[in-house]
């Protein structure tokens, strides 16, 4: 089973207003069996001592450092929490407070220091729910299974659904097995998974009724998987939807291109995103440009390498951008070049 905590937008606005003089984003790759915990303990360690290497650079107050890192190992030793994960760990720390979130999608392991917290990967978890509803259709009991980003894989209860696929395929009319599905997923607009065999996945598509039936299904025979399994199989096809959708996001920009409503430049986008011009931005959540913006001028300064003095210039452009009522995707290298942003008018 997959645990995972809610991070909604409104998250990201308040730790992307939060500025401190140390914010420490500490990224771990987890997993959900507890006996293979070792690893992520010892990544989750080493990228606290490294967080601490980068503050004692710069000279940070010894005394808030030991603060910082007595919180981390607070969190370290918190046997309870590390046998209830997903597949990755976000932690935010600062002096005053530690704040952490177990996400569902596999995040790069990484550790960010700066007076402002990193966020693009939280940013994933909050623009691409990577939830959506599971149809198994094995040879002994139908199931629908929920995926959430949010809450643990569910079975969803079902009147009068068929005890078994034979029963759903022996029906008297079409009409007969649409009915079954229809008060279900009325009002749905989550992705439908289907996981069955071959000819019973040709039966249902034809009846099908459903506007979000994924094109990609799971080829095959479900009846001992359980809902945490069922679910880890189809997140990889809730990615690729995901990914099509970053597709149709390129697309529109290329539409907007002769409109003049499109940036791929980074000092053009941190003042369109300041001047909260920014309508729709895709960013990578797997490439960083260390540098900042300063806050007068908004003239964009790219530093030779990552410190506790830098930050990423793409993850603030993101963040201003959220804080601007635009439409951020977290997207992954293979979906998008760096960034690019459609503006609400010509610029």
């Amino acid at each position: 089973m997959l645990y995972v905590d809610v991070s909604t937008r409104s998250d990201i606005v308040q730790l992307g207003r939060l500025r401190a003089d140390a914010c420490v984003s500490l990224f771990v790759g987890t997993t959900p069996v507890t006996q293979q915990m070792d690893v992520p303990l010892i990544a989750f360690t080493n990228l606290g001592k490294e967080a601490l290497r980068q503050l004692e650079a710069i000279g940070f107050d010894k005394h808030r450092s030991a603060i910082i890192a007595e919180q981390m190992d607070e969190l370290l030793h918190d046997d309870d929490f590390w046998t209830h994960q997903a597949h990755s760990l976000c932690v935010f720390a600062t002096a005053e407070t530690l704040r952490s979130y177990r996400v569902a999608s596999r995040l790069t392991t990484e550790v960010h220091v700066s007076d402002r917290f990193h966020l693009k990967p939280l940013l994933r978890n909050v623009t691409f729910r990577n939830s959506g509803l599971v149809l198994a259709l094995p040879e002994n009991v139908v199931r629908l299974i929920r995926i959430s980003a949010r809450l643990p894989t569910e079975d969803v209860r079902l009147r009068d659904l068929p005890r078994d696929a034979a029963s759903y395929a022996g029906k008297s009319t079409l009409n007969d097995r649409t009915d079954v599905m229809r008060p279900v997923l009325k009002g749905e607009e989550t992705p439908l998974i289907l996981a069955t065999t071959k000819p019973l996945a040709s039966i249902y598509r034809s009846i099908n009724s459903y506007a979000q039936l994924a094109t990609e299904g799971l080829a095959t025979s479900p009846g001992e998987m359980t809902p945490a399994q069922l679910a880890d199989t189809a997140r990889p096809v809730l990615d690729g939807i995901f990914s099509r959708e970053a597709a149709l996001g390129r697309k529109l920009m290329e539409q907007r291109v002769g409109q003049g409503r499109t940036i791929l430049d980074v000092s053009d986008a941190a003042r369109a995103a300041t001047a909260g011009a920014v309508d729709t931005l895709l960013v990578d959540i797997d490439k960083d440009v260390p540098g900042f913006v300063d806050d007068v001028s908004e003239l964009v300064t790219i530093a030779r390498k990552d410190n506790a003095r830098t930050y990423d210039i793409l993850d603030e452009i993101a963040v201003r951008s959220l804080l601007t009522g635009a439409r951020v995707l977290a997207v992954r290298t293979q979906d998008t070049p760096d960034f690019s942003a459609i503006t609400r008018y010509a610029v």
